[in-house]
């Protein structure tokens, strides 16, 4: 995450001081070395570790030197970050939360969506904030999916992400844990059925099991908000507008997914789609060439491409009379 930000403010001329994640400061602390060893002039980037996220910030914030505000988070924090922005009229960049939907339709290749949906629902065990978060099915071929789906998050093996052979390493936080606990228990109280999963393990450590849900209701909590867990909702959808509707009908929009066999249907869902990335018969979009962000309440501005560039520069327009 630090290095999208460091590398483009580099580029346009911008020293840096960065904040890592409080849970996590030791990545951003190992950068450090390698960004001296690549020949990065003392002081020009800078680490800043805190657990006191909100001080640290607010008095980066209210200094004048500071141009621009990048950040990637929650929606929550981000908002709080934009209002104190604003005091100083710091340009933001925010790269927010997602609910992703992942779109199966009637002609996809099952067995690529099934493939896909494992890699935008497992990466990083699926706290991500491209992570698919609600996965329509169209209803005549949801068994064979589901059953395709299953066996893939069935075969993962969970455990300490140190050893070999381990594919699904623990949560990075008890509260992290019991949200997706939280999530799926209500879901299934609700009226979803568990066909993978769902159980909580007992003994040390922030684990949750790969998860699949069918049925799951439209009042589901998992699908108003980030499950940021290894839990796949599944819903069944029975036509374009139909899933169209559903998958829009969020305030985040960063990132959707589609498989289909026809490109000219693909393209055509995409366009009404409202979301700033949009994954067609793939289940990762990150591209360092490419512009990453979203709209509506998943942020403001690009990561990547030439518009990430753009985000640590400003226009001068200057006129003149020779």
């Amino acid at each position: 995450m630090g290095a999208r930000k460091i590398g483009p403010a580099l580029a346009a001329g911008c020293p840096v001081v960065i904040k890592p994640a409080s849970e996590t400061p030791l990545t951003m602390l190992a950068l450090m070395p390698i960004l001296e060893e690549a020949g990065v002039p003392p002081g020009v980037v800078n680490v800043l570790p805190s657990r006191s996220s909100g001080a640290v910030v607010g008095e980066m914030l209210a200094d004048p030197r500071v141009r621009v505000v990048s950040f990637t988070g929650s929606t929550e924090v981000g908002r709080k970050l934009l209002h104190t922005a604003a005091d100083n009229v710091v340009k933001p960049a925010m790269e927010l939360g997602g609910n992703a939907p992942f779109i199966v339709c009637k002609d996809a290749d099952l067995d690529a969506a099934a493939d896909g949906l494992m890699v935008a629902k497992m990466r990083n065990i699926g706290e991500a904030c491209t992570a698919a978060n609600r996965i329509y099915v169209h209803e005549e071929i949801e068994g064979a999916f589901v059953e395709r789906y299953t066996a893939r998050m069935a075969a993962l093996t969970m455990g300490n992400g140190l050893e070999d052979g381990i594919d699904v390493g623990p949560l990075v936080n008890a509260e992290t844990r019991d949200k997706v606990d939280h999530f799926v228990r209500d879901a299934v109280a609700k009226g979803a059925i568990l066909k993978l999963g769902g159980v909580r393990p007992n003994g040390p450590g922030f684990y949750y099991p790969p998860t699949v849900m069918t049925n799951v209701p439209d009042d589901a909590e998992c699908l108003r908000d980030e499950i940021f867990g290894p839990v796949a909702a599944i819903q069944t959808f029975r036509d374009e507008d139909e899933v169209i509707r559903r998958a829009n009908d969020t305030q985040y929009g960063l990132v959707a997914y589609i498989y289909t066999k026809d490109m000219r249907r693909g393209m055509g869902l995409a366009a009404r789609l409202e979301f700033g990335m949009i994954g067609l018969n793939r289940g990762l979009v990150s591209d360092p060439a490419a512009p990453f962000g979203g709209v509506k309440q998943s942020g403001l501005g690009r990561e990547g491409g030439k518009e990430g560039l753009l985000e640590f520069q400003e226009t001068q327009y200057i006129s003149t009379e020779w």
